[in-house]
C-alpha cells in the first residue's frame, strides 16, 4: 500500500485538519523491553503511508520500567502517547481507556510484545476501506505459541464460532482495525474484549478477517494462564445473553421455566393416575421430583416476568438500533 493508493476517506481526513486519522492502541503490562522498538516500527510504517497518526500505549499497572520507556519514546516522537492506569484493571479496561483517549477515526489495536507485526497495518487499512468494513479482525493462522496454548485456543474459537454464529477463526487475536463508531457503541467490561466482533456483529456492523504474521515471543512471558479459557466461557455466556435476551428476558427464562413446569406437571399427572388406581405414592421419589420441577418452573417464569418489567421500566429507544448514516 503506497501513498498514491491511500483509501479516499483517509485522504479527505488528512485535508481536514491536524487530528490523527489513525490511532494505534497498545495495551501493555510489563513490556519494558519491547515498547521502544514497537513505537519506532509502527511510526515508520505509518510515515511511509503519509498518514497523521498517534500511538497510544496504555500501561495497565506495570511493575517494571514500561511507563518510563514509553515516556522516552514520547521524547523522541511526540506522536507516541501514554495512558497510565493506577493498577492492573485488565485488558478490556485498558482498551476502553485507549478508545476514550485516542482521537483517530480509524483505530488499530495490537499487543505490545512484538508478536504482532507492524508491517501488517497497511493491509488492515486497505481491507477496511476497499471492502467497506467496520471491523477487521486478525487471524494468527500460523500461531507461534506453544502447543499448550494453540490447541485449547482452537477449541475455544470453534465453540465461540458455533455458539455466536460469527464466522471468524480467531477471536483471541488482539490485532484488529475498527472504525470509530464501532468502539463508540460497544460497552466493554470484565474480559469481554475478546468478544468485540460478536458484540459488533449484534449491532449490525460489518466484519472481515485478515490472516496475519505472528512472531515468536522474544521478551517477557505471556500474561495469560489456563484460567483465561474458563473465564472466556463464562464471558461467552454473558455475551450471548446480553446480545440476545437483554430486551426479551422472558424468552430465555420462559423457555427454561415452561420446560421444567411441563415435565413436572407430566410426572405429577402420571403419579395421579397411579394414585387413583390405588397405588401408594408415599415411597415414590418421583413425586418429590415432580413437585420440585413445578416449583422450579414457576420460579424461573417469575424471574423472567420480573426481568420483563425491569426492561420495560428502563427502556431506551436508542439502545434498540444503530444508525450507520444520516442524510439531512
Amino acid at each position: 500500500m503506497t501513498v498514491e493508493s491511500l483509501p479516499t476517506s483517509l485522504e479527505v481526513a488528512d485535508q481536514q485538519g491536524a487530528k490523527p486519522q489513525v490511532s494505534v492502541i497498545v495495551p501493555v503490562l510489563n513490556e519494558a523491553d519491547t515498547v521502544m522498538e514497537l513505537a519506532q516500527r509502527v511510526a515508520e510504517v505509518l510515515d511511509r503511508l503519509g498518514l497523521r497518526f498517534e500511538i497510544v500505549f496504555v500501561d495497565d499497572g506495570s511493575a517494571d520500567e514500561t511507563r518510563q520507556q514509553v515516556k522516552e519514546a514520547h521524547e523522541l516522537d511526540e506522536r507516541v502517547k501514554l495512558v497510565s492506569l493506577r493498577r492492573n484493571f485488565g485488558k478490556a479496561a485498558a482498551l476502553c481507556a485507549g478508545f476514550d483517549f485516542s482521537q483517530g477515526d480509524i483505530l488499530i489495536t495490537m499487543d505490545g510484545d512484538l508478536q504482532d507485526d507492524p508491517d501488517e497495518i497497511p493491509r488492515f487499512l486497505e481491507k477496511l476501506e476497499s471492502e467497506d468494513l467496520d471491523l477487521v479482525s486478525g487471524w494468527k493462522q500460523q500461531r507461534q505459541d506453544p502447543v499448550s496454548k494453540r490447541y485449547p485456543s482452537r477449541l475455544f474459537n470453534w465453540v465461540t464460532r458455533k455458539l455466536a454464529h460469527v464466522d471468524l477463526h480467531d477471536f483471541n487475536c488482539g490485532y484488529k482495525a475498527y472504525r470509530r463508531e464501532v468502539v463508540d457503541e460497544i460497552a466493554l467490561y470484565g474480559e469481554l474484549h475478546r468478544y468485540i466482533p460478536v458484540l459488533a456483529s449484534r449491532r449490525g456492523f460489518t466484519l472481515g478477517e485478515l490472516s496475519v504474521v505472528h512472531h515468536p515471543r522474544k521478551h517477557g512471558t505471556s500474561k495469560y494462564g489456563w484460567d483465561r479459557y474458563y473465564k472466556g466461557l463464562l464471558d461467552l455466556i454473558t455475551v450471548l445473553f446480553i446480545t440476545k435476551y437483554t430486551r426479551r428476558p422472558l424468552h430465555l427464562f420462559g423457555m427454561i421455566g415452561l420446560s421444567s413446569l411441563v415435565v413436572g406437571l407430566g410426572i405429577n399427572l402420571y403419579l395421579a393416575v397411579l394414585w387413583l388406581s390405588g397405588q401408594t405414592l408415599s415411597n415414590r421419589p418421583l413425586l418429590l421430583l415432580g413437585v420440585l420441577l413445578m416449583l422450579l418452573g414457576i420460579q424461573v417464569l417469575t424471574t423472567g416476568l420480573i426481568g420483563e418489567m425491569i426492561t420495560f421500566k428502563n427502556f431506551d429507544r436508542t439502545d434498540t438500533y444503530s444508525v450507520k448514516e444520516r442524510v439531512e
